[in-house]
């Protein structure tokens, strides 16, 4: 089997609904590749225009919580502002995040999905740095 890169993420089968398989050295690696693994499930393509930047802030317990706050506050922006974003920049501190991602208006939408969920969700410690498993509601 080929090794795995340092970050990304790919699609897990399951019954009902999406999930996905994120991993990457640091949290805000791993942020950033659900937040783009998120999309690829979604088939979002976006259109060559101008970039728009949003910046938002959220508090956290633990790094599941952080991981649903911030994909949830995504797909609102997704859904709400019709950009696809693929640009992040994200500071972490004790119990907030300060997030700065750009993106572009959406072109192309695939399937939806409805909400980031907790089911069976851990952020987890590798030898490589992070991993989760996250499983969409669609």
């Amino acid at each position: 089997m080929d090794a795995l890169p340092i970050a990304g993420f790919k699609e897990r089968p399951h019954t009902a609904d999406w999930a996905l398989d994120v991993w990457a050295p640091d949290l805000p690696g791993l942020l950033t590749q659900a937040a783009l693994g998120m999309s690829a499930l979604m088939g979002l393509r976006t259109r060559s225009e101008p970039r728009a930047e949003r910046v938002f802030e959220l508090t956290y317990m633990d790094a599941e919580s952080l991981l649903v706050g911030f994909l949830s506050e995504l797909l609102y922006l997704i859904n709400h502002d019709g950009l696809g974003f693929d640009r992040f920049e994200l500071r972490i501190g004790e119990g907030a995040l300060q997030a700065s991602v750009s993106g572009r208006p959406i072109e192309y939408l695939a399937k939806e999905i409805k909400a980031v969920t907790y089911h069976d969700l851990r952020v987890t410690a590798t030898d490589r740095g992070l991993a989760a498993t996250i499983v969409f509601d669609v």
